[in-house]
C-alpha cells in the first residue's frame, strides 16, 4: 500500500482553509485537520472484521507535538506490532511508559471481589481480606511486577515461628495474588511466593502442629447435661440443644432459616453453600426437635430461626459457647458434641458405620462411597430418634445395653 503521501506543504495548506478534512499519508495512517486549525494523528487499521483508531498525538513541532516524521515512526511501529499479533494499545513503548503500573493492592482487591463470588461463608471471606490487607500491607504498594522473594519473606518471616498456620495460609494467598498478576501479563518469571524448591529452603519446614479434637463431653455425661439444659431459658439454649440432637455444627444450626424446614416431612434441609462439603444435607428431625422448632416458629422474628438482636441477622456465634459456660460445662466445646454422638453410635449402638458418618455429613470415600447409595435417610432417622431417646435418659450411662439392644441392626 502507498505510503508517504503527505508533505509540509499539502498539511499547512489544509490547516489554513479552515474546513474539516481528512488527509492520508497511506497504510493506515491519517491526520484528521479540524476547521480551528488544530490537527491530530490517528492510526486506522481492521482486525477480525473490526475497525481500531489509535491516536498518535497532535501535529506540530513543538516539545508536546508530533511532526510528521515522528509519526511516521509512530505508525511503523503500529505496524510491526500487529503483523506479529500483538496489542498496539498495550505494546507501543510510549503507552508502557505511560501507564501506571497495578500495585499488589490493587491485584489483591481484584481476585479478592473474584474469589468472594464463590465462597461458602463471611468468616472465609474476611479471613482472605484481613490477611492481604493487614498482614500484607508492606506489598500493597509495590507495583505488582516488581514484588520480590525479599519482600515477600519480610512480610513472612516475623510470623513463621508463632504464627506457622497463619503465615502458611498467608503465603498461599500472596502467591495466588501474584499468579493471577501474572495471567493478566503483569508480571513474568517465577512466583517469589511459591514453597517447594524456594521459600522451604528461606523460611524452613514448618513445624507439625499438635492438633488436638475439639474437646468433646463424653456421651455418658450428655444425658445429664441435657436435663439441664432443657430447663435453661432463651435462644441460645434452644440452639444448643437443637445442635446436639441434630449432631449439626454450630454454624449450620445459628444460621438455619424457616424455609429451610419442612415440618410434614420433620426434615431439615441445609442448601449446599452453607455445608462444609458444599452438599445439601438432609436432618431428620425427632421428635423433640421438632417440638423446639414448632414453639420456636409460633414466635418467629425474621427468616433466621434463631435470629439476633438485629432481626436480619442470626444470633452471634458466642451465643452456644455462653451456656455452655452458664452450665459449667465450659471444659467442653459446642463441636465436641459431634464427636460425643458418634463415639455413642459406636460403642452404644448397632447402627452402621456409614449411617452414623452420613448423620453426621462426612464425605466417605471409596468403595463404601459406591455401595451407599443416597442418604440413608430412613435409617438415620432412627438414629437421630435414638440419640433424642437417650439424651433424655436421666442416667445415660446405665441405659447404654438397653439403647444397643433396641437399635439391633440399625
Amino acid at each position: 500500500m502507498p505510503r508517504f503521501k503527505l508533505t509540509e506543504t499539502k498539511i499547512r495548506a489544509a490547516l489554513k482553509s479552515g474546513r474539516p478534512v481528512k488527509l492520508g499519508d497511506g497504510d493506515g495512517l491519517w491526520l484528521h485537520v479540524q476547521s480551528s486549525g488544530t490537527a491530530s494523528w490517528v492510526f486506522i487499521w481492521t482486525r477480525h472484521k473490526w475497525r481500531r483508531e489509535m491516536g498518535l498525538g497532535s501535529y506540530g513541532s513543538g516539545a508536546r507535538h508530533v511532526s510528521l516524521g515522528d509519526a511516521r515512526d509512530k505508525a511503523e511501529a503500529v505496524r510491526g506490532i500487529l503483523g506479529r499479533g500483538g496489542n498496539p494499545f498495550k505494546e507501543l513503548p510510549e503507552r508502557i511508559a505511560s501507564v501506571k503500573p497495578k500495585t499488589f493492592g490493587e491485584c489483591a482487591d481484584e481476585l479478592l471481589a473474584t474469589k468472594e463470588k464463590i465462597f461458602r461463608n463471611e468468616k472465609h471471606k474476611a479471613q482472605w481480606r484481613m490477611t492481604l490487607e493487614v498482614y500484607a500491607k508492606s506489598l500493597r504498594r509495590i507495583p505488582v511486577g516488581e514484588v520480590s522473594t525479599d519482600d515477600v519473606v519480610r512480610v513472612l518471616r516475623p510470623l513463621w515461628q508463632e504464627k506457622q498456620e497463619t503465615a502458611s495460609r498467608l503465603r498461599g494467598r500472596i502467591e495466588n495474588v501474584l499468579d493471577y498478576a501474572k495471567a493478566l501479563k503483569l508480571r513474568d518469571g517465577e512466583n517469589p511466593a511459591r514453597w517447594k524448591g524456594h521459600l522451604d529452603h528461606v523460611l524452613g519446614q514448618r513445624q507439625k502442629l499438635k492438633r488436638g479434637h475439639h474437646s468433646a463431653m463424653p456421651y455418658v455425661a450428655v444425658p445429664d447435661f441435657m436435663v439441664k439444659l432443657r430447663k435453661t431459658e432463651g435462644l441460645g439454649a434452644r440452639a444448643l440443644e437443637l445442635c446436639i440432637l441434630t449432631a449439626a455444627r454450630s454454624g449450620e444450626v445459628l444460621n438455619a432459616r424457616w424455609s429451610e424446614i419442612d415440618f410434614d416431612a420433620a426434615t431439615w434441609t441445609i442448601p449446599a453453600e452453607r455445608m462444609k462439603a458444599g452438599k445439601e444435607h438432609a436432618v431428620p428431625l425427632s421428635a423433640r426437635a421438632l417440638a423446639i422448632l414448632k414453639e420456636l416458629h409460633e414466635r418467629r422474628l425474621s427468616e433466621f430461626i434463631f435470629p439476633g438482636q438485629a432481626p436480619r441477622n442470626p444470633i452471634s456465634n458466642m451465643a452456644m459457647t455462653m451456656v455452655m459456660r452458664r452450665l459449667k460445662a465450659d471444659a467442653y466445646t459446642v463441636h465436641g458434641f459431634r464427636s460425643s454422638f458418634r463415639d455413642w453410635c459406636g460403642d452404644a449402638t448397632n447402627f452402621p458405620r456409614d449411617v452414623a458418618e452420613s448423620a453426621l455429613a462426612h464425605v466417605i470415600e471409596g468403595v463404601e462411597a459406591a455401595y451407599r447409595r443416597g442418604s440413608a435417610l430412613a435409617k438415620r432417622r432412627k438414629l437421630m430418634e435414638a440419640w433424642t431417646a437417650y439424651c433424655s435418659t436421666a442416667k445415660g450411662g446405665d441405659n447404654m445395653l438397653a439403647i444397643k439392644r433396641r437399635t439391633g441392626g440399625g
